[in-house]
């Protein structure tokens, strides 16, 4: 059984794309599915479906590769850890690679970006950052 569903999934996300892998499958959740809704509404990755499975109910992401074969995705980090949350105000949202890629965070309005954040003028937990 795995207690971190989210850092497992972004785990199998940097595995495969470090592979090359045209294609991965994650286990699905609502919060997975929002993060990597994210993923595709910035670019990080081509498109996602859902795929049924007899045990779990399944995302298959289409990873995004460059013309020189580098993948879209060069760095993707879990920040928040079960047994450290991370939270943040409204004013000291971090910024991802001096504003070059994505910190994703949930908050009472969902799960936002941190621009999306900024302009909705709220915190919370900080998921993840992708770059």
């Amino acid at each position: 059984m795995l207690t971190d569903l989210v850092a497992n999934a972004l785990t199998m996300i940097r595995n495969a794309s470090m592979r090359k892998k045209e294609t991965v499958n994650i286990p699905s959740s609502k919060m997975i599915k929002e993060i990597i809704r994210i993923f595709k509404e910035e670019g990080f990755i081509k498109d996602y479906k859902d795929v049924e499975d007899k045990k779990q109910a399944q995302l298959r992401i289409y990873l995004k590769y460059n013309k020189d074969s580098s993948c879209a995705i060069s760095h993707v980090k879990k920040v928040t850890k079960p047994g450290l949350r991370i939270y943040t105000n409204k004013n000291d949202i971090p910024v991802a690679l001096d504003g070059l890629g994505v910190t994703i965070l949930t908050t009472h309005k969902g799960i936002l970006t941190d621009k999306q954040a900024r302009e909705q003028g709220v915190g919370g937990e900080v998921i993840c950052q992708i770059w």
